[in-house]
């Protein structure tokens, strides 16, 4: 068995510190294999922001898959956004934008989607896609394979389907011919767990998509302050859900749900609310 601990949208710069303190020491209770953090590390990807979030990665277990977001690229600086958008993510974060992780278990693969071409929205190219199908192509069936960006390749209930990952049915194409197991994204600042098989009609094919809210951030949208922590088990996944709770100074379990593989691909075992 894996553990993942899954955070998000950071925002560097528009934090609530009560949470940083109690979300490092939770993290080292738990002791996960891998902290993936899919993007949106800073507000306005300043390099205060950005030496920030790299002091709180420091403070994490390793090994760590983090990949940027639309905030980590300069809004305002419009010579930088065009000419070097990732500067900063590079020099204080890594120099590497497809991160990738693997053992006897689990790959993580990490894929860039954030853009200078567009304020909010991400997307993917051929290149990317080739890259990756060239990682996926080593790794056996035994292996569960998990894609992380921070634009989602699929969306919870009510939202725009301008939401989705720019050339999303061409990775879809990609994740099914080579059995991507799990999506994980974050920029919705909304939790969430479902899979794909009524966006993307491939058969035999359902990846598992998990959106993870934001960790520490005061743009919270409505819901808690949250973050997934992700147990594998092939052909076995837990996804739970720790939200932020005031009366307790603490995050706890909110939800947990379970998923499992068939011929079919991902789907829902059960779901349950602690």
């Amino acid at each position: 068995m894996r553990t993942l601990v899954h955070l998000s949208d950071l925002h560097f710069g528009r934090v609530d510190d009560a949470l940083i303190g109690p979300l490092i020491k939770l993290v080292a209770q738990i002791k996960p294999d891998v902290v993936v953090v899919s993007g949106d590390l800073t507000q306005r990807a300043r390099s205060a922001q950005f030496k920030q979030a790299r002091h709180f990665l420091d403070s994490l277990p390793s090994p760590q898959i983090v990949v940027p977001g639309n905030h980590d690229v300069p809004l305002h600086n419009i010579f930088d956004r065009f000419t070097r958008p990732l500067d900063k993510y590079r020099r204080y974060i890594t120099h590497d934008l497809e991160p990738f992780y693997v053992d006897d278990e689990i790959a993580v693969l990490g894929i860039n989607s954030a853009r200078s071409l567009t304020f909010k929205n991400g997307r993917v190219n051929e290149r990317q896609i080739a890259r990756v199908q060239a990682r996926l192509s080593t790794l056996g069936a035994h292996i569960t394979k998990i894609i992380v960006t921070h634009h989602p390749f699929d969306l919870p209930a009510d939202y725009a389907d301008t939401e989705v990952v720019g050339r999303a049915p061409m990775a879809m194409k990609m994740f099914a011919s080579h059995g991507a197991d799990m999506l994980l994204a974050g920029h919705l600042h909304v939790s969430h767990a479902g899979n794909t098989a009524a966006r993307y009609a491939i058969s035999g094919y359902a990846a598992l998509v998990v959106q993870a809210g934001t960790a520490t951030s005061t743009r919270s949208r409505g819901e808690s302050n949250s973050f997934n922590v992700i147990q594998v088990n092939s052909p076995h996944i837990s996804i739970k859900r720790f939200a932020w709770a005031p009366e307790l100074g603490a995050f706890s379990v909110f939800t947990t749900e379970s998923f499992q593989r068939s011929a079919r691909g991902w789907s829902r075992d059960s779901a349950t609310k602690d």
